[in-house]
């Protein structure tokens, strides 16, 4: 008989256990998750850009493309009807950032990453009624 209890609290311990790791796991992603903030609603893509990059012999090339992740629904957004949109503003943004970079800060994933993190600053801070959430490269080529 206290073989057949110590069996079962044995099982009831591990499967307590095993409960209480998946719900901290579970908790620690959703935690993780809306700390990241706001869902993106709606995706603007942007015409691609090619641009000159500050290297010194001035040969080298970036060509990119860029979409952002809106945390709002931008009123008469479509492919047709963008005036709602300041895309010239947008652009001109995403260009100064671009020109920065030497080719060699692009090469490695590190560098995409902290270029990445540089657009969505400079772009929350000069349109923040788009409420940019996300920079997503849909094109990336560095030509040297």
């Amino acid at each position: 008989m206290v073989k057949g209890f110590a069996a079962g609290l044995l099982v009831f311990l591990l499967a307590a256990g095993a409960f209480w790791f998946w719900i901290s796991k579970t908790s620690a992603q959703g935690a993780k998750h809306a700390a990241a903030g706001p869902a993106v609603k709606e995706t603007l893509h942007l015409e691609g850009f090619v641009v000159n990059l500050a290297d010194a012999s001035g040969e080298c090339f970036l060509r990119v493309g860029v979409d952002l992740g809106l945390g709002r629904v931008v009123a008469g957004h479509d492919e047709k009807n963008s005036q709602s949109i300041p895309t010239a503003h947008i652009r001109d943004v995403v260009l100064r950032v671009l020109t920065t970079y030497q080719s060699n800060e692009l090469m490695g994933a590190e560098g995409k990453m902290r270029l990445k993190q540089q657009l969505l600053e400079a772009l929350q801070a000069a349109v923040p009624e788009l409420a940019v959430q996300e920079v997503y490269f849909t094109d990336f080529l560095v030509q040297r």
